[in-house]
């Protein structure tokens, strides 16, 4: 039998979230109980929205919580390189073999014919997807049409008719029917793979046994398959955990709850406790204890005790979870060390000290008005807001559309965040004071204290964006109704600022 070999594939296009944690988590423990090894690549293909930025803050996090793996871009490994976009020579090389054996076909339509092909087959109550029109051009047409400037993708062929049984360790084979299977896109018009051909590529020359994700992918799996019989290679073991919920049991989302890792480490979450927490997403120790080691999972999992309903990730849960760490497994001298190591360093205070000490006449002013800076939610109730020259509606619009549009910023300096609250209130027609109001109380939970686009700054994203997601729900968020007015208004401020 060959050694057990998995992977963690994340893509380096916005914050560290802890779903890619619960998933990286279980692939390490399902390899480390193996004997096996966890292989971490990068799945960088969208040039426009990747950053190495990005890639750096979810290796950080990772590691943050304890995670290390046996290959990748930053320790290397046999199989390198280990980030997509450094290996578009090897996919070009696989679709051009896909054609020459007759598994896949250049395709010339347009992105407006693909949009009117899309409206004409839900107007028609038909199932997305390719017609298949260029599938049947000759090599003399798409050499002829290549030489005239037309640019192309290349796209698999599908069968019509029959279906694909999806096998799963956790589940009975799923049988999809073939005809609701997407003549994917393998290869874009830029060159770049799509994530279907590199994913099963890297899978292949990586020797990864087993494929461990969410169950988001079941639908894509025939698509996965189906490759790997054109190229005829083995097929790795499929695994589908159970998604993370939210307690509605809908799907894990930051509109809902926070989902960066970052932000659980900036309200003092412990690694050790997040990483128990995850654990317990779908599985549980088999004497039923709920705090344990990483190193105790792994002695003790079996992937096959996964329970397939949808696991709640219950911040309550988390933080009661979090408290019995710091109370059994930190004595005081630790303790100290970990709020020196959280909040209380001087790398830290020294971004706000500057700030405070221009608007204090004694040391004692110093801990009421910094004290923000070391705490998680500000306690704040609606009355707080109501001290303003704006009405309800027009603050809670006004927090959703800078919530938003801070949850596309990339670059997070003054002035950065200052030019997206600013375009919020020129859009809006408010002045820049009145509409600073109920930021600054949602930030700081109190009307009076330090700038408030610098403390955004100090804070970061994480729990900026936290802070504004909490005082919307202490306002009173956007009707669902409201929302998707709002959205077409947050377009136009984001085309503004493009």
């Amino acid at each position: 039998m060959s050694k057990v070999k998995v992977r963690i594939a994340p893509s380096p296009t916005g914050d560290p979230h802890v779903g890619t944690a619960y998933i990286a988590l279980f692939n390490a423990a399902f390899a480390k109980s193996q004997g096996g090894e966890f292989i971490l690549r990068i799945e960088d293909t969208d040039q426009v929205r990747s950053t190495r930025a990005s890639e750096e803050a979810i290796l950080k996090s990772l590691r943050w919580l304890g995670l290390e793996w046996d290959q990748g871009p930053d320790v290397g490994g046999p199989h390198g390189p280990y980030r997509q976009s450094e290996r578009g020579d090897i996919y070009r090389g696989y679709a051009d073999l896909l054609i020459e054996k007759g598994h896949a076909f250049h395709c010339f339509c347009t992105s407006d014919r693909l949009d009117r092909l899309r409206r004409e087959q839900k107007l028609n109550s038909q199932p997305p997807g390719y017609d298949g029109l260029c599938s049947g051009l000759s090599a003399t047409e798409v050499a002829d049409r290549h030489a005239k400037g037309e640019a192309s993708v290349i796209r698999m062929h599908v069968p019509r008719e029959g279906t694909c049984n999806v096998p799963d360790m956790l589940r009975d084979p799923i049988a999809i029917d073939w005809k609701q299977v997407d003549m994917q896109v393998l290869l874009k018009s830029d060159g770049m793979p799509s994530y279907h051909l590199a994913n099963v590529v890297d899978d292949h020359l990586m020797e990864i046994t087993h494929v461990i994700r969410g169950e988001e992918w079941i639908s894509s799996t025939p698509k996965h398959i189906l490759l790997y019989q054109y190229f005829e290679w083995d097929a790795p073991t499929f695994c589908h955990l159970p998604l993370l919920r939210n307690a509605d049991k809908s799907k894990l989302s930051k509109r809902k709850n926070p989902t960066s890792i970052d932000y659980y480490q900036r309200i003092g979450i412990l690694p050790e406790a997040l990483m128990n927490y995850l654990g317990m997403m779908g599985w549980t120790m088999p004497n039923g204890e709920e705090k344990f080691t990483l190193q105790e999972m792994i002695d003790n999992f079996d992937i096959t005790r996964i329970s397939l309903g949808g696991p709640v990730f219950d911040v309550a849960k988390l933080s009661w979870l979090n408290g019995r760490y710091i109370r059994e497994s930190l004595d005081n001298q630790q303790f100290g060390q970990r709020l020196q190591e959280w909040a209380f360093n001087s790398d830290y205070i020294s971004q706000f000290l500057p700030m405070v000490q221009d608007r204090v006449e004694l040391l004692s002013d110093v801990a009421p008005l910094a004290a923000f800076f070391f705490a998680g939610m500000p306690d704040v109730s609606a009355e707080d807001f109501a001290n303003n020259r704006i009405d309800q509606p027009t603050m809670s619009k006004l927090l959703q559309l800078v919530l938003w549009k801070l949850e596309t910023e990339r670059n997070w300096d003054k002035e950065h965040v200052m030019a997206d609250v600013k375009a919020v209130g020129d859009h809006m027609g408010l002045k820049l004071k009145d509409m600073l109001a109920p930021i600054f109380v949602a930030i700081t939970g109190s009307p009076r204290s330090v700038s408030v686009l610098d403390a955004m700054v100090v804070l970061g994203p994480d729990l900026t964006r936290g802070r504004l997601r909490h005082a919307l729900n202490v306002v009173g968020a956007p009707s669902k109704k409201q929302q998707k007015e709002l959205e077409k208004e947050f377009q136009q401020i984001a085309a503004f600022l493009d």
